[in-house]
């Protein structure tokens, strides 16, 4: 009995260890945007040991064969912890949910429906839409109204919804802050990006959950990596080439 004892404890001092810790600690590979924003808001939350592994996306960094080991997708975030290797926000975050216990709505059948449901809303929806607004209303070249057009709506149409359930509770799910929360958090702080200054006076239900968020000390250290490291800011050319690659199609059809 004594041998099995000392063999737990010793096992125990390894795992404390700083040495073991630096070789299993979570490697979060990061951009300030809104999806890296999500898991980020996620590992302050819980505490988790993390390392940042910061990824500018308008250097291209994205395309380092490294980081495609990683996500062949090329997107942030991403994210190792030990043998296993993730990418995609929504992905990312099941996982760590379900790695610590933490910030799942698991009281019933019916609230992890709706938990999943709405986090897949967040990932299907809010994120591509919203994205699609973002770059039609900002980045891409004339002639772009039907395309503005049709974004802007679909992205207005998901965030009414959003607005609408959190008219129903204080928070997505019921009273229960959760990871579809932190999803909503990640992309709603862009809201006056995407449909102008003005733009909170249609969705008070969903400043009103930003602004909880946002005021807890996890979000502020998770907010705060965007200017812990350097990133570029400038979208010159190369940025646009590296943001945009699909534009070389249309330099080359032009030539034709």
């Amino acid at each position: 009995m004594e041998r099995v004892i000392l063999s737990e404890v010793l096992d125990q001092l390894h795992l404390e260890s700083p040495t073991f810790r630096r070789l299993t600690m979570i490697k979060f590979y990061y951009h300030p945007s809104p999806n890296p924003a999500k898991v980020a808001l996620f590992l302050e939350e819980t505490g988790l040991d993390y390392e940042v592994v910061p990824i500018d996306t308008r250097k291209g960094e994205q395309f380092d064969p490294a980081f495609l080991a990683i996500n062949p997708n090329a997107k942030t975030p991403a994210l190792t912890d030990g043998d296993a290797v993730l990418f995609d926000s929504t992905a990312i975050l099941l996982y760590l949910a379900q790695k610590t216990g933490r910030f799942l709505v698991d009281k019933t059948d019916a609230d992890r429906a709706q938990m999943l449901s709405w986090l897949m809303l967040v990932a299907t929806g809010i994120g591509p839409y919203g994205g699609q607004a973002v770059h039609f209303k900002h980045f891409a070249p004339e002639p772009k109204e039907y395309a503005l057009n049709r974004y802007t709506y679909e992205a207005e149409r998901h965030w009414g919804l959003v607005e609408a359930q959190l008219g129903k509770g204080r928070y997505m799910v019921g009273g229960t802050y959760s990871i579809v929360d932190m999803s909503v958090w990640g992309w709603a702080r862009a809201i006056p990006f995407i449909f102008g200054p003005d733009a909170w006076g249609q969705y008070p239900n969903v400043k009103r959950l930003v602004d909880e968020i946002s005021a807890r000390p996890a979000a502020e250290r998770a907010a705060a990596l965007a200017s812990k490291y350097s990133f570029k800011q400038e979208m010159d050319e190369q940025a646009r080439q590296n943001m945009f690659p699909q534009n070389k199609r249309l330099a080359t059809v032009a030539k034709i």
